[in-house]
Formats: structure tokens, sequence, C-alpha cells
């Protein structure tokens, strides 16, 4: 069994995982648009087309038949769902990709769409605006108060967000905002609604925590891995220990009901000071919270070769020793020679 990362960026883990997962009974294949240390660490890797290239799935089609791959998972947001648009025509050559729904994808995307679903399932979130007038409207009613936090509606990584203390700060970070997402490759997605794609959030006091919401390949729930956030660096948790998942069951299995994602769900919530979960965002995708689980006894990559198999749910892939406390390391590498 060959399987495919596409994407795979600076994921080395995520090669790793997959590799020992197999056990020696498949390769594991990594692609990327750029050259990067994780692409090398695969069995075998390619440099693609840019996601957003008419050319992107026909190259990895060919390149999936040519090397006999049969699994594809993807390890990065924009790429979700033009995998999912495309999705049948990859089964159609005995290839199976692992993602979610285009619908659920595009909840996942949109932070728009993710604050309008949670909040139509009664799960609690920020208060969420995309509007300048409406935000100017309820800070002269006391509605909202500063600080907020405005950033992009189809943004990643913790791109371009910023903290806002008054009025002058907004207006100007606003525009600066819209400015940096047309300037970057987070304009593919904000095109299709250029006058809307920068949101204003809520100040969220709390306690910052991130789960790992597994569902089966039919999108059923299996399990949730809860870990508090320690520290942060770009955007990715950088430092995280597992805790006990008894308190976020509930509203996990809600989300899950609700959304039916396939694979992995990565979370990121707050608990408040009066013990509410308040759901910021998700990436319908292994994030870069997931290796804390891993390191703690958690191994969906394994689960899900197991699933793909035709095998059923097995406990010991799906546990997470609590108090486990895990950090990211960087270190320089030497890139190899491409030929």
């Amino acid at each position: 069994m060959n399987i495919l990362l596409t994407s795979v960026g600076r994921r080395t883990y995520m090669v790793e995982y997959f590799r020992q997962a197999l056990h020696g009974e498949g390769l594991v294949f990594a692609s990327n648009s750029i050259l990067t240390y994780s692409l090398q660490q695969a069995d075998k890797h390619v440099i693609t087309p840019p996601i957003y290239d008419k050319q992107y799935i026909e190259f990895l089609l060919n390149f999936c038949i040519s090397n006999e791959i049969k699994i594809i998972i993807s390890l990065f947001d924009i790429d979700l769902p033009i995998l999912s648009k495309n999705k049948t025509t990859f089964e159609r050559n005995g290839i199976t990709v692992i993602v979610s729904d285009e619908k659920v994808i595009k909840i996942c995307n949109d932070k728009w769409l993710t604050y309008t679903f949670l909040k139509s399932i009664g799960v609690n979130c920020p208060q969420t605006y995309i509007s300048i007038p409406d935000v100017k409207q309820y800070l002269k009613n006391g509605s909202i108060h500063f600080p907020l936090f405005i950033k992009p509606r189809w943004g990643m990584s913790s791109m371009s967000i910023y903290k806002v203390d008054n009025m002058e700060e907004l207006n100007m970070l606003y525009k600066k905002i819209h400015h940096e997402i047309f300037n970057s490759y987070l304009s593919y997605e904000s095109e299709q609604d250029e006058g809307s794609c920068v949101l204003i959030q809520e100040t969220i006091q709390g306690q910052e925590y991130g789960l790992d919401i597994l569902n089966d390949l039919e999108g059923k729930y299996v399990t949730t891995i809860a870990k508090q956030k320690l520290a942060m660096r770009a955007g990715e948790t950088d430092i995280a220990e597992i805790v006990d998942n008894t308190n976020f069951i509930d509203f996990a299995q809600k989300i899950s009901n609700s959304l039916n994602h396939v694979g992995n769900l990565d979370v990121d919530c707050f608990v408040t000071d009066k013990n509410e979960i308040v759901i910021l965002e998700m990436n319908c995708r292994f994030g870069g919270q997931y290796p804390f689980s891993h390191i703690a006894g958690t191994n969906f990559p394994a689960q899900i070769i197991t699933w793909i198999k035709g095998g059923k749910t097995n406990p010991d892939f799906l546990q997470a020793t609590v108090g486990i406390k895990g950090c990211k390391d960087l270190k320089p590498v030497i890139l190899q020679n491409e030929y």
C-alpha cells in the first residue's frame, strides 16, 4: 500500500508516522510545490505544479498511477477543496483520497462559515463580523468592546492576524490586511467575496486548548484527544500537555455528528474562567498540534491504514497518556541536490 502525502511542507513527523504505520508494507511518497527537507525524508518525492495550476490534478493522478499509489492524504487547507472536488477522478483509477466532502471543507476553510455553522448547532464561538459599519455600530451601543482581533476570512498559519485597541487601528489594519490578502496565496479563495474577506472578532479570555477529533472513513465519531497549549510559534502549537478529554467529549461529538468530517479534525478552543468552551477555528486535516497526541500514545495514521485495509477500530491507537508534555524542535539541515 503506497501512500502520497500532498503539500507536505515542513511536516517531517507526518512522513515518519505514516512510514512507521505501514510497517514496510508500502512506501510513503510526498509532494509539494517547492523543495523542503520534509519532502526529501519520504521514500520518494516530487515537486508539483502550484495547487491552483490547471495541471495540478492531472500531474498528481499520473504520478499516482506511475508509482502504484493507492491512498492520498493532504496536509494543507488549500489543497483540500481541490482534492475533494476531484475525488471521483482518482477513485476511477483505484486511488482513494482521504478527504471530507467539499461542503465540510468549505465550512472549515471559511472562518465566517465556521462561525455561522457553530452558532447553528449551539456551540460557543467568538462574536464575529464581516462589516466595519456593523462593528462600529455595536461598539457605539456597547454590545462589543476593544480590544478586538482582525484576520483574513480565509486565513491560515496566523497570517495577517492583528489585535486592535481603538478605532484608528481598526480602520488602518482593516485596509492593511486586505492589501496583504491580495498579495499572498490567500487571494485565490478571497476573490470569491472580495468585499467581505476580512473578519473582526471579539477577544476571548481564557486558557487555550487544542483537540484532535477523529472520525472514521464514513464520517462517524471515534474519539477526541485534548491538550492544553502552553506556547505557540508562527500559528502552530509549540509546547502542549495532554489533558483529560472528559470536559470536551460532549461538544466534540456534537461537532463531529453535525459536520461528518472524514479523518482528523484539528480544533482550537478556549476554556474561559466560567468553564465555558469557546471554539476559535477548525481545520479539516492533521494539524500542527497532532504530534503531541502521537508522542503520548495516539496513532491516527495506523488507525486510518487499518480502516483502509478493512480492519476495525483499534482502541490501542486511540489512547493518549494524560500529563505527557511535549515541545517541537528546530534545527538546520542541508538539502540534497535535485537530479
